[in-house]
């Protein structure tokens, strides 16, 4: 949701009100919106409503601007911040009824004290002094805001039931993104071990469509329940794009990279060639992908991106190939990351069953393809007699070309 929206101006409640006055009738509710078809919609979207007599207004913790100065840099870095925006619940609805989302709704069994309190947080935090706050996916989102917010309405926090449906963070990732492979490559390949730890009840509620399931069976530390009613605003279908066909998913596409390197491997050896193409845009194409991977694992504050043992294999080093293939001088520089590479690899595909960290089932054709170019490009370099590096043989019957010399 953009910025441009504006921002809703409540009026505080006074602690002298009588009882049965519009301050009493305070109706506060959890929204639940299904999953849309943006990658930033697929877990869903969570918002509180306040209701009173004359006023109907929506507390959105999810407001974030794309157009805003090094929006982009400061995602990569895990320094964005959204922003808690109130303003009337009639604004709020078009945006998913048009995509077909469905919307529910969930009573809180609030009493007054305890709804003019929450109403009286949300106001202060909505002000512009106090909205920006620092997102963070998996643990400080538009879901686990408000879980905070209600844990904070009573001196005990809110038991949810113990029950979880996935065992780490990566499995429920992998459940709502299972349409979009794409993304979930990209997130796989970003995000390191920590995505493979194990969640507790708690921690599931990051996923709003997690959080609306388990809020039925929640209560507050008296026995109260937290939600005495439920409804639907609006019923859609399933927001999301289609399946993505197999021969259209990242597993295809790598297994066919892995063929490809195998037939140029194959080539390569039987002519003793280096083509020195071929292994400038491969690398390339890796060494950039490993200044991002690098970036994150060390300089990014994202929750889960380090440590990440894919930085071995994609790493701003195999930059060397594209930059140093071209010259006789330089080709000792790649044939050394040639070897390194090789058994860095070979090591890193051993030992990977041994560790935590989950890799998206494309990653081993893109590693394998890796190892091929790579103990291709050493073995080559390294023969004797290699086309295109090192100075041929002179075939038997053909003399060889004597310099003269010449005296003034």
């Amino acid at each position: 949701m953009s910025m441009s929206l504006i921002f809703a101006s409540a009026k505080g409640h006074d602690k002298n009100v009588p009882a049965g006055s519009a301050a009493d009738s305070i109706r506060i509710s959890l929204i639940t919106c299904y999953p849309g078809p943006a990658i930033y919609a697929l877990d869903g979207h969570e918002a509180i409503r306040v209701k009173t007599a004359d006023t109907d207004s929506v507390w959105n913790y999810g407001i974030f601007d794309f157009s805003g100065k090094g929006f982009v840099y400061r995602f990569v870095k895990g320094e964005t911040d959204y922003r808690l925006a109130g303003y009337p619940f009639a604004w709020f609805m078009p945006e998913y009824v048009q995509r077909g989302s469905t919307v529910v709704e969930q009573d809180l069994n609030l009493t007054v004290e305890q709804a003019q309190k929450l109403r009286s947080m949300l106001q202060r935090e909505g002000l512009p002094q106090n909205c920006v706050y620092r997102y963070n996916y998996l643990k400080d989102n538009c879901a686990t805001r408000i879980l905070d917010r209600l844990d904070s309405l009573t001196p005990g926090k809110v038991v949810y039931p113990q029950e979880t449906r996935f065992e780490t963070w990566r499995d429920a990732m992998k459940h709502f993104h299972r349409n979009y492979p794409w993304y979930q490559f990209g997130i796989d390949l970003a995000l390191g071990g920590g995505l493979d730890t194990e969640m507790n009840s708690r921690q599931e509620m990051f996923v709003p469509m997690l959080m609306m399931e388990k809020v039925r069976g929640a209560h507050f530390p008296d026995g109260r329940p937290l939600v005495t009613g439920e409804r639907v605003l609006f019923q859609g279908g399933d927001a999301t794009l289609p399946p993505t066909p197999w021969y259209a998913g990242p597993l295809f596409w790598s297994i066919i990279v892995l063929v490809a390197t195998l037939i140029f491997a194959v080539v390569s050896l039987w002519q003793k060639r280096l083509y020195r193409w071929p292994y400038a845009i491969f690398f390339g194409l890796l060494g950039i992908t490993g200044c991002l991977s690098a970036f994150l694992v060390f300089v990014s504050v994202h929750e889960a991106t380090a440590p990440n043992l894919l930085v071995l294999w994609l790493n701003p080093l195999q930059l060397v190939f594209p930059l140093f293939i071209w010259s006789r001088r330089t080709r000792p520089l790649c044939q050394a990351m040639a070897i390194v590479d090789s058994l860095v690899l070979l090591v890193l595909l051993t030992l990977w069953p041994l560790q935590n960290q989950v890799a998206n089932p494309a990653f081993f054709p893109l590693i394998g393809a890796t190892l091929i170019m790579s103990a291709t490009y050493a073995i080559n370099s390294l023969s004797p007699c290699y086309k295109d590096g090192r100075p041929q043989k002179i075939p038997p019957g053909k003399p060889a070309r004597k310099k003269v010399s010449r005296r003034k």
